[in-house]
């Protein structure tokens, strides 16, 4: 796969860099302060689906690369390619707890003259959606963390 000559994966990769971490931050930040809930849905749903949808392509294209340049025999690469599979189900299993967050937690709506909030689960089910959410944005952060890490050293050495 390739975007105007060169190849697509060292080009999508940036985007899974930016918006995996993004949906990240934003899902723990979403869990933790309800006040926030308000601003923080749609860039958290944005950003997660993002991070999937360019996960999907980066390993794809990370395929294509690997098979145009007969990279196979690389160990590094390997690895690499395993952490980048297992971070793009990561990707799409965090979507879960994203919509799930999104439709069900509620909070303070600061458009509203009396400050109503927005009516959302409550009690066990809220808190455990918000730990879903909280465990997959580490585990988003952590697998981006190990992925990039393992692909910079294929490329660059160390």
């Amino acid at each position: 796969m390739e975007f105007n000559g060169l190849p697509l994966h060292p080009l999508i990769i940036h985007v899974v860099v930016v918006f995996a971490p993004l949906a990240g931050i934003v899902g723990i930040l979403y869990a933790a302060v309800p006040q926030w809930r308000w601003w923080l849905r749609w860039p958290l749903v944005a950003s997660a689906v993002i991070a999937a949808l360019a996960g999907i392509i980066a390993v794809r294209s990370g395929q294509d690369l690997e098979n145009q340049r007969h990279l196979q025999t690389l160990p590094e690469l390997a690895t690499h390619a395993a952490r980048g599979r297992f971070l793009r189900w990561v990707m799409l299993a965090f979507l879960v707890p994203t919509a799930l967050a999104a439709w069900q937690l509620g909070g303070p709506s600061p458009v509203s003259a009396d400050g109503k909030t927005r009516d959302g689960r409550t009690g066990v089910v809220a808190w455990a959606i918000q730990l879903l959410l909280v465990a997959g944005a580490i585990t988003v952060l952590v697998c981006v963390f190990l992925t990039g890490d393992s692909g910079a050293k294929t490329v660059w050495g160390g």
